[in-house]
This record gives structure tokens, C-alpha cells and sequence, in this order.
């Protein structure tokens, strides 16, 4: 039997109370096997009835009861929880006549006599289907996962069961990005015949968050995606921009297999997207609000694509596809339920980034006419987020590389530095003269004080007034003149 190193925080604890009978599963074995430590560590207690578990974890710990029908509950010691579950099967719910198959379409029976290995078989990959007993650091691993994780490659544990769950198919997606594994060819063949409408658009968005999170590379899990069959079924606005062809010159991007496509673009964009929110140091919300917008930001051109002779050939032009993009993405992220993530807009958020996406660069072509009339306007147009569209109007730019980028380019740099020379920000563009201020100078509240409020904003933003006073001011002159 092999044995690994089993030591984490709180294992003697685990040990004392539960003897040989405990075991670290699932991700934290695999991790160990891959010389990498793991922060979270699910356990599984056999040969213990669930309230046997419950009422040895209660002295030392905190204990949440929200999954013990399934035979799982939470066990919080120090400040770090961990998942606490019998062994476990599943067992297929029988399906309604023409109903799609979602995630849950099975019944959990938790048993604490049932064999550690029929445990181990209910789990999605054989890279996952590992158990560490704690006691003595030995592996089990009953479908070779040790070997597969040595090969890195994705397996089914159970081929019969796979199609059951139909979320395991974006989770070989994502464990193969996240894990840089490659996908066994059978994956590809079971995933041809599962349906994955009948999947909750949370669990649909949570992988794709983890794919564009987790991954060093985003684009490896989005092409698998791809090659899954599950673009063209959940995600049919990225599954069109597969087919439709870019301009070769404007755009030398390209698949390994020579093709110049949009879908070819998004991928180097996405991933470009992902170094340049490293190089910024964003935290999470705004990585993720810069990766949604690469990935949905071009996903209007199938749309757009025409042919138009210029420049003494045919090219490839997608005029207005900024303004569908944005559309597109509208819609996907209502459909997929998409609001608010950690607090942050995301379904107000990126599609106003995607609208604006090539305005910064227009800025830096007319860099040497343009007045800060320009950059005010812009700022506002974006609510402020102009770190955010320089960043995706550099991942765009670096999409039509072949090699990621190490640093930012000379553009973005120079735009980031212009706005704070300027002196535009958030702050900055807020309307400086208010309804309130209005009123002091009789205005009575209505249609009337919006247009007001407007025009003020409007001329605030083309530098006639740079302060409450001077705006205040300018108000007077302006119902002054409307008097007469």
C-alpha cells in the first residue's frame, strides 16, 4: 500500500475521535499526490452513524446540520470548516417522459457500512476517486487515480454512471484547465449523447467561473468547452463565433489547425485578459468582470461580418459589432441569471464595458487633437471603469498576437497616464451640481429641473466649470436667460 504524508491542522483531532475509520477524500488526496498543498480537506467517516459524528464533533467544534439529508454536515473548529460525510451512493431518479436530466436527477443514500470503494465509484474522475486513511497516511485507490494524476489525464470513474450527472461534463472541462490535464477520448465520446439544458444556470456558471478564475490559461478549459459539446447546447453565441471567419491580415490569429476565427481571437484575448488582471493585482470580482467581457466581447461579429473592397482587396469588416457584442451580452447574462457577484453589477458592468471597448483606442489614435472634452465624456460613458476598458481594450489588442504578453503595451500604459494626469476618476466625473442646488436657486422639481441637470452635467464634462461654485454660478446665468 502506498502511503502519503496525511498531516493537516486539525487530523489528530479527527484521529482521536474517529480512529482508523476516517478518511481525507476527493481533492485534497489528489493535490497531495501532485506535490501540492491543499487548504481544504473533505472527510469521510465510515462505520459511524450520522449522529454518532454529530454528537463527538459537538464538544469541540461547531456543527451545521443544512446537508444531513444527504448524509453530510459542516464541521467548523478555529475558523476552518470542513465538509464531514458517511460514504455515500447514488442511485438515478426514474425520468419523466421527454425531461431533460439536471444535476440533482439522482437520489444520495448515505450509509456508514457501505465499502469505502462504493464510495469512491460514485466520484466523477478516477483522479478523484482517492481516499487517505489519517491514521497511517495510506492511500486507497481502487481505478487508478495515482497513475492517472502521474499521466495527467482526465478519466471517468464509472462509465455506466457518467451520464447520470450531466454537470461531470463541464467539470472535466474545468479540471482539465485548472489541472492542465488532457481529457480521455471516451469523456468525448459519452459527452456527444448527455443533454445539458436541463442543467441549473448556477451550476452552469459556477464552473465557467472557475475555468476563468482558476486556470493559468482560461482558453484550455474554454476550448474543451467547445470540444464537449457544450458551447453549441448552453452557450450558442460563443458556438457561432467557431464558424465565423476573421479578416487573415487584420487578424493573423489563428486554431492550431489554421483557422482564423473569432473563437480563435476570444481565446488569446481571454487569456491575455488573465495576465494583464495578474499584472494589475485585481481581486476576484474585478478579474471576473474583465474575463466576462473578453470572452462576450467580439460575440457579436457573426453578425456583423461583411464583405467590403478597400485598400485594393475584399476584407472581412464587422462594422457595429461593438454595439451587438454588448446586446448579446445582455442577453446571456440575464438568461444565465448573472446580477450581482460579490457585490459588484456584473449584468450592468460588462456589456457597458463591451460598447465602449475600441473608444480608448480611438483616444490614442487621435491622441494628438483630442481635449480632455473626450476623456471627461468617455469616463462617464463608463461609469468611471476606465482602468477596466484600458484593460480589455489591451487584451483585445494583444488577442491578435501569438505570445502572451509579459507587460502592458505602450498604449494602455500612456492612457492609464493621461486619465491621471487629467485628473479623471470616478470621483472626478460625479455631477457636481445636484437637484438640491436647484432648488436653493427655485427651481421647482420636474421634467424641467432634469433637462437643467442635464445641460449642467454636459457642460461640467466639457470643462466650463470645474467646481460646485463655478457650476452654481453658470446655473444663475442659465435660468437667468430663461427668464427673460
Amino acid at each position: 500500500m502506498k502511503k502519503l504524508n496525511q498531516e493537516f491542522k486539525h487530523r489528530r483531532l479527527f484521529t482521536r475521535l474517529f480512529g482508523p475509520d476516517v478518511y481525507a477524500v476527493g481533492g485534497f488526496v489528489r493535490d497531495r499526490l501532485r506535490g501540492i498543498p491543499s487548504a481544504e480537506v473533505d472527510l469521510l467517516v465510515q462505520g459511524h452513524p450520522l449522529n454518532d459524528i454529530i454528537k463527538k464533533l459537538k464538544p469541540v467544534g461547531k456543527v451545521d446540520l443544512v446537508g444531513r439529508s444527504f448524509g453530510v454536515i459542516k464541521f467548523t473548529i478555529d475558523g476552518h470548516t470542513y465538509d464531514v460525510a458517511l460514504p455515500r451512493k447514488d442511485e438515478p431518479k426514474d425520468q419523466i417522459l421527454n425531461q431533460q436530466r439536471g444535476h440533482k436527477d439522482f437520489i444520495i443514500r448515505a450509509d456508514p457500512y457501505l465499502p469505502l470503494e462504493k464510495d469512491l465509484e460514485r466520484r466523477d474522475f478516477c483522479c478523484n476517486s482517492l481516499a487517505l486513511r489519517l491514521t497511517d497516511g495510506t492511500l486507497i485507490d481502487p481505478f487508478g487515480g495515482a497513475d492517472d494524476i502521474k499521466k495527467r489525464i482526465i478519466r471517468m470513474t464509472n462509465p455506466q454512471a457518467f451520464p447520470d450527472d450531466p454537470l461531470r461534463v463541464l467539470r472535466a472541462a474545468r479540471f482539465a484547465s485548472v489541472l492542465e490535464f488532457t481529457i480521455d477520448q471516451e469523456i468525448y465520446l459519452a459527452a456527444k449523447e448527455i443533454d445539458l439544458k436541463g442543467l441549473s444556470v448556477e451550476r452552469v456558471n459556477e464552473e465557467l467561473f472557475k475555468i476563468l478564475l482558476l486556470s493559468g490559461r482560461p482558453s484550455y478549459g474554454l476550448r474543451e468547452l467547445h470540444k464537449l459539446n457544450v458551447l453549441k447546447q448552453l452557450f450558442p453565441e460563443l458556438y457561432r463565433c467557431t464558424l465565423s471567419i476573421q479578416d487573415s491580415v487584420f487578424h493573423p490569429e489563428k486554431d492550431e489547425f489554421g483557422h482564423h476565427t473569432v473563437w480563435a481571437h476570444i481565446l488569446l484575448a481571454v487569456d491575455q485578459a488573465k495576465i494583464i488582471s495578474d499584472l494589475a493585482g485585481f481581486k476576484t470580482t474585478k478579474k471576473l468582470t474583465l474575463l466576462l467581457a473578453t470572452l462576450f466581447h467580439d460575440t457579436g461579429k457573426p453578425g456583423t461580418a461583411d464583405w467590403e473592397y478597400k485598400r485594393d482587396r475584399l476584407v472581412i469588416t464587422n462594422n457595429g459589432h461593438d454595439l451587438l457584442s454588448e446586446k448579446i451580452a445582455r442577453k446571456v447574462l440575464t438568461r444565465q441569471k448573472i446580477f450581482s457577484w460579490n457585490g459588484c453589477n456584473l449584468r450592468n458592468l460588462v456589456p457597458m464595458l463591451i460598447r465602449h471597448h475600441h473608444r480608448a483606442s480611438e483616444l490614442w489614435l487621435n491622441r494628438k487633437v483630442v481635449t480632455k472634452r473626450a476623456y471627461n465624456r468617455l469616463a462617464a460613458e463608463v461609469k468611471g471603469e476606465i482602468e477596466l476598458l484600458i484593460y480589455l481594450d489591451a487584451a483585445d489588442r494583444a488577442g491578435r498576437r501569438t505570445r502572451l504578453i509579459s507587460k502592458l503595451d505602450r498604449q494602455a500604459i500612456w492612457l492609464l497616464k493621461k486619465f491621471e494626469e487629467l485628473k479623471i476618476n470616478k470621483e472626478t466625473i460625479k455631477p457636481l451640481i445636484m437637484g438640491r442646488d436647484l432648488l436653493k436657486l427655485g427651481v421647482e422639481p420636474g421634467p424641467e429641473m432634469g433637462k437643467i441637470l442635464k445641460k449642467l452635467y454636459r457642460w461640467q464634462l466639457d470643462n466650463r466649470f470645474e467646481t460646485r461654485a463655478q457650476g452654481i454660478k453658470l446655473a444663475r446665468k442659465l435660468l437667468w436667460r430663461s427668464d427673460k
